[in-house]
């Protein structure tokens, strides 16, 4: 077992985990062959022999420069997008050197893409905000920067929150109702928003993020034709699934009590779950602690700590997402966590 202790300087981890298999994705799209491999290995198999070896200790180290990596995966989501397009419709790689490379590029786009995104919009800078802002939308998802922010946070474990997944509900249930559930309460607070700081109808984000998704799409078309369009929309709902499957493990059965006064609790620890897994965590930008981001949201990524307090998950995140793809195996292995937790 290897120790990781004070690494400087403090985002070499994340950079590596996460800008890496960008670069193989990239040339693999290009040249396929053995680069399409190493990114599909580097995703899989590295990220859980690292989880495994690798004891989670001092993990995150503050550092200022954190924002100077949410742009540069930022803009490496932005150029990686349509080159991936491209390798997948027009690229001469053999059917499955193009299945390879659109798992692993629904994996970075899903797990790296989307955590950099969520730390984006989350930053009180509105440059940085509206560059999560459009890496959403560029995932036909757009409509996650108002959800996220004025509904999961607000009524997270609780009925009121589409991302707060039930126990016993499986994953493709779930996804289906928070899907549909977060884009119409989004809308429906930021109407509100709108309507209470007294701003006009046509300032609703959701002009934007609908408008940017149908330029997406019709700039797909243009440049690549029917067959790069529907790789793309293949492509953006295969990354959205992932963002899905991150909320779905994270909150998976944990709903906060109802006060004698009808409100419901103070969100604590106790109501998400959490990952101590090096690799994993350094690849989501710490969003597998998930607890302290709930407890803090304004608290930037590599500060992120893991409460003593906080429900763990068994296996690193990823893994867990995998096996919610089997509800009875999930449900075996997470339905009596829950209730230990629910009666805690």
């Amino acid at each position: 077992m290897i120790t990781i202790r004070n690494m400087k300087p403090g985002l070499m981890h994340f950079s590596f985990a996460t800008l890496m298999p960008s670069a193989l994705i990239a040339a693999g799209a290009v040249y396929g062959g053995v680069w399409v491999l190493a990114a599909v290995l580097f995703l899989t198999a590295l990220t859980s022999l690292f989880d495994r070896i690798v004891k989670p200790q001092a993990l995150s180290q503050p550092d200022l420069a954190d924002e100077n990596l949410l742009v540069v995966i930022a803009l490496a989501h932005f150029l990686l997008l349509p080159l991936v397009v491209w390798g997948l419709a027009h690229a001469p790689h053999p059917l499955i050197e193009k299945i390879g490379l659109f798992f692993a590029a629904g994996l970075w786009f899903g797990q790296v893409g989307n955590a950099n995104a969520h730390e984006l919009i989350h930053r009180s800078s509105r440059t940085l905000h509206r560059l999560g802002m459009w890496s959403y939308i560029t995932l036909l998802f757009g409509h996650h920067t108002s959800a996220h922010v004025l509904v999961h946070h607000r009524f997270v474990g609780t009925q009121a929150d589409p991302n707060t997944s039930r126990k016993g509900e499986s994953l493709y249930r779930y996804m289906l109702r928070a899907w549909i559930g977060s884009f119409a309460q989004g809308y429906r607070a930021e109407t509100a928003r709108l309507r209470k700081i007294r701003r006009p109808v046509w300032r609703n984000p959701y002009i934007v993020y609908v408008g940017g998704a149908a330029l997406c799409l019709v700039t797909a078309a243009f440049l690549g034709g029917w067959k790069a369009l529907a790789i793309y929309i293949l492509l953006c709902c295969y990354a959205q699934s992932q963002l899905l499957m991150s909320d779905y493990v994270q909150h998976y059965g944990l709903l906060r009590a109802i006060n004698p006064d009808g409100k419901p609790e103070a969100v604590a620890a106790k109501h998400s779950w959490n990952s101590p897994h090096w690799f994993s965590s350094a690849l989501m930008l710490n969003a597998t602690r998930h607890s302290d981001h709930h407890a803090h949201p304004g608290r930037h990524y590599p500060a992120l700590n893991l409460a003593e307090d906080a429900p763990m998950l068994p296996r690193p995140l990823p893994l867990m997402a995998s096996i919610a793809l089997i509800p009875p195996l999930w449900r075996r292995i997470m339905d009596p966590r829950v209730d230990r937790w629910r009666n805690a």
